[in-house]
């Protein structure tokens, strides 16, 4: 017999399963509820009832999900979150709070922060907050954007609008570069190689791009951020491959020299948002990025 459910069940039914499964125990579960063992039994139970399953069985004196609800409580699990991060996404706008935007560190000192003045010039009534953290494929709580270089596909549970495509390439000390007009690539592979940790595909993305044999690559000095890869390239200790993105102003002012240019990925900059929407000022922001990437 087909079961039709004319309505969702009850959210207190639905966090008091979340409680339980999260926790694998009804006493705990009630304890972080602060209601009683008996109202969480009941809740579980008539929320059973209502699905047609069962969503729990006991294992010796504890419970354990079955297939059921572990199907049920990774959507509980992603539902709630997407929740609590709308509401404290509304709440600080309605308290006046900034746009807590995420983004590296390396990104945050070489792009965004030289371009502080220019955004409140455009975007006078935009208030932000600027946090460095790695590249998480989860926002964290009170994070309401981060701006990452990532390769689709993209979360299901985040809204992630694409602002420019990535672009790698060499970058070294002007001293270093080879005297000829037109350097042939191969003449990288004589010179001293920097490399970050956080992105080792880079040196070998490049190589296939130029048809060059990526076990001829020798990397001489590797460092845990970009950032201190560029310094060491900027004082001249070897040759840095960089986001061009990153190294606008020293190619600009002659600190650093591309003399092979740069090469597309298919990592694209992004602007990642919780949940399905975003709001008027995540738009807003996300207006002004790309027209500013493409200038």
């Amino acid at each position: 017999m087909t079961r039709v459910l004319h309505s969702l069940p009850s959210l207190n039914a639905l966090r008091a399963f979340d409680a339980a499964a999260r926790e694998l125990s009804i006493t705990r579960a009630a304890e972080c509820l602060h209601v009683t063992h008996g109202a969480v039994s009941r809740q579980i139970r008539q929320l059973e009832e209502q699905l047609g399953v069962q969503l729990f069985r006991r294992v010796g004196r504890g419970i354990e999900l079955t297939d059921s609800g572990r199907r049920l409580y990774r959507t509980t699990q992603e539902s709630f979150s997407q929740l609590e991060r709308a509401c404290n996404a509304l709440q600080r706008e309605a308290a006046g709070a900034p746009l807590v935007l995420s983004c590296s560190g390396s990104f945050l000192a070489r792009w965004f922060i030289p371009r502080l003045d220019q955004l409140k010039q455009d975007c006078p009534e935009l208030e932000l907050h600027l946090t460095a953290s790695e590249e998480e494929q989860t926002l964290r709580p009170g994070i309401d954007a981060a701006l990452r270089f990532a390769s689709p596909p993209w979360p299901p549970d985040q809204l992630v609008i694409d602002l420019a495509p990535e672009r790698i390439g060499p970058v070294m000390h002007p001293k270093l570069v080879p005297s000829t007009s037109q350097p042939d690539p191969a003449a990288l592979l004589q010179l001293p190689l920097l490399q970050t940790l956080s992105r080792p595909q880079a040196w070998p993305l490049w190589c296939h791009a130029q048809n060059l044999a990526v076990s001829e690559l020798t990397i001489g000095q590797s460092f845990e951020h970009l950032n201190y890869m560029l310094e060491a390239a900027l004082v001249g200790l070897g040759v840095a491959i960089a986001p061009e993105y990153l190294v606008e102003e020293d190619l600009r002012t002659g600190r650093l020299a591309a003399p092979w240019g740069f090469i597309e990925t298919d990592a694209r900059l992004s602007l990642w948002l919780p949940g399905e929407t975003a709001s008027p000022r995540a738009l807003q922001l996300a207006q002004w990025l790309k027209k500013t990437l493409s200038r």
